[in-house]
């Protein structure tokens, strides 16, 4: 089978990386298509050993970039074209219509309740969606509460399947050396009592909480990794509340690294914290709380579908907590105070393997292109 990705971006990000580890695991040949920045993520993913063409759209109101696009799909000959983020979605599902491909499959990855893709929903966003939405075979929901957002939206429910984000799990097995090789690297003490954070540093992913709640704990120091234009606001806001010294921000972290790497990676990086927080209010998935309890540690959270949607035994050592700087101290303040170690992997991680949400793609590939899905589980939303 093969197959066209169709992305908006492949900077270092979410829905990026995700796509990078699905092709991984997908027994289909193909291309994937980056509308813009074809950064570090593309990359990762033509070391993987798929190409990648930029088609080099300069804005959301670049049309030129249909027709070549739709000229892409034309000379691949391609049995499917899978879209992945708004823009891509929106001009990936008319250009494959245009070029005669009538299987499309779109991934939405960053449906909030309030926002996509960082950016507040409008009636404008709602309506360009659904008008292209109508062009695929069916639309991708990374967890049940995206699902219910999508039908709520106007989606019909019988185009809505479930396969939610995943992990390569085992890769983020506590490793105790890489614990100590990593603090070293930054100059973490290894008695330190070290809060974790990982995702872009926008306003919405509210990591100004974070820091203000580790100011209030003296004794805890905060590793935040990632990138973004809130970079140096937090920076600030950590030197106006005194606690600069205390607060180190590592930059994006492509995962998995690039080959010859000798920077921290990933699961380094957690294994060099105690709890990780979550603090958006507002997501779709949470994959960044699965690989911080695929590494065992503590977690607490705002929100986080990929629990939610969970039995409540899935994940112990996840705690929601309020939104507020005070309720997050003290949250952060008993967790400092429990014993040091590892928790066991929990059901919740394991359940989010890689391998597993590829497999049920790969279901839905088969039955828009032949009629009959893998002989695995299909999954219908439940939007009820």
């Amino acid at each position: 089978m093969r197959v066209l990705h169709v992305i908006t971006g492949l900077g270092i990000g979410g829905a990026e990386q995700q796509l990078r580890l699905l092709l991984r695991h997908l027994p289909v040949q193909g291309r994937v298509v980056t509308l813009t920045n074809p950064g570090a993520v593309a990359a990762g993913i033509e070391a993987d050993g798929t190409p990648v063409t930029h088609l080099g759209m300069t804005g959301n109101r670049d049309l030129g970039a249909l027709p070549r696009l739709a000229r892409v799909v034309r000379q691949g000959r391609y049995d499917l074209v899978h879209t992945h983020l708004y823009r891509a979605c929106v001009y990936g599902r008319a250009a494959a219509r245009i070029a005669g491909v009538r299987r499309i499959v779109a991934t939405e990855h960053s449906l909030g309740a309030h926002q996509i893709e960082g950016r507040p929903l409008s009636a404008g966003t709602r309506a360009l969606y659904l008008a292209s939405e109508r062009l695929g075979t069916s639309t991708v929901a990374v967890s049940p509460s995206v699902a219910r957002r999508l039908a709520d939206w106007g989606v019909s429910e019988a185009r809505i399947r479930v396969v939610p984000n995943g992990i390569e799990t085992g890769r983020f097995a506590f490793d105790p050396d890489a614990r100590r090789r990593t603090r070293a690297a930054l100059g973490l003490p290894e008695d330190a009592y070290v809060v974790g954070g990982v995702g872009r540093l926008a306003p919405g992913k509210r990591f100004d909480l974070l820091v203000r709640a580790v100011a209030a704990v003296p004794e805890a120091r905060l590793l935040l990794v990632g990138e973004g234009g809130e970079r140096e606001g937090l920076l600030r806001l950590a030197r106006r509340l005194g606690a600069a010294d205390r607060v180190l921000l590592t930059g994006a972290c492509e995962d998995p690294p690039p080959a010859g790497s000798t920077g921290p990676s990933l699961p380094g990086l957690l294994a060099a914290m105690d709890v990780f927080v979550s603090a958006s209010p507002d997501e779709a998935f949470g994959l960044a709380v699965v690989e911080a309890l695929a590494a065992g540690l503590p977690v607490l959270y705002a929100a986080c579908p990929a629990i939610e949607d969970l039995p409540a035994d899935a994940a112990p050592g996840a705690r929601r907590t309020g939104g507020s700087v005070p309720e997050l101290a003290a949250a952060l303040r008993g967790t400092g105070e429990s014993p040091p170690g590892r928790l066991p992997v929990p059901e919740a991680a394991r359940h989010y393997d890689i391998a597993r949400s590829a497999r049920r793609l790969m279901s839905l590939y088969d039955q828009a292109v032949h009629g009959t899905p893998s002989p695995v589980e299909h999954h219908r939303a439940s939007v009820k």
